[in-house]
């Protein structure tokens, strides 16, 4: 929202949405075959992607540090073995949901369902564009 005059709240698809979308789709099982995890990550992160950017509207800050954390786990994973790989992805879930709960309790919150969960969400907007000029 920041950076744009435009009040464009909840769900959103581009184009470009689209073909990251279909290409992950497509890749990972390529990748897949290189080295499961690698497929199955693929898939993981797609669909986070999906979700943080289209569903969610995730602050970069929270996609930014799920990312991170989801690379260092799977990277313990593959070299050390620990976690194990369904440990790495319940512990990724659950940043996703701790995520998810941060989001839906900021003020800008403005994903799906946001006039049921921010109604307050116009005012918010109002101001922060008034401030801008």
């Amino acid at each position: 929202m920041p950076g744009t005059d435009k009040f464009k709240p909840g769900f959103r698809l581009s184009e470009i949405d689209v073909g990251v979308i279909i290409l992950g789709l497509v890749v990972s099982p390529l990748l897949g075959k290189l080295f499961n995890q690698l497929g199955v990550a693929t898939l993981f992160t797609v669909f986070h992607f999906f979700l943080f950017c289209n569903v969610l509207r995730m602050h970069r800050a929270f996609e930014l540090a799920w990312a991170a954390s989801f690379v260092g786990l799977w990277l313990c994973s593959h070299i050390f073995g620990v976690p194990t790989w369904s440990q790495t992805y319940l512990l990724a879930f659950g940043l996703t949901v701790a995520a998810t709960i941060a989001q839906l309790l900021l003020p800008s919150y403005h994903g799906v369902c946001w006039n049921v969960l921010n109604p307050k969400l116009p005012q918010w907007w109002e101001e922060r564009v008034r401030g801008k000029t």
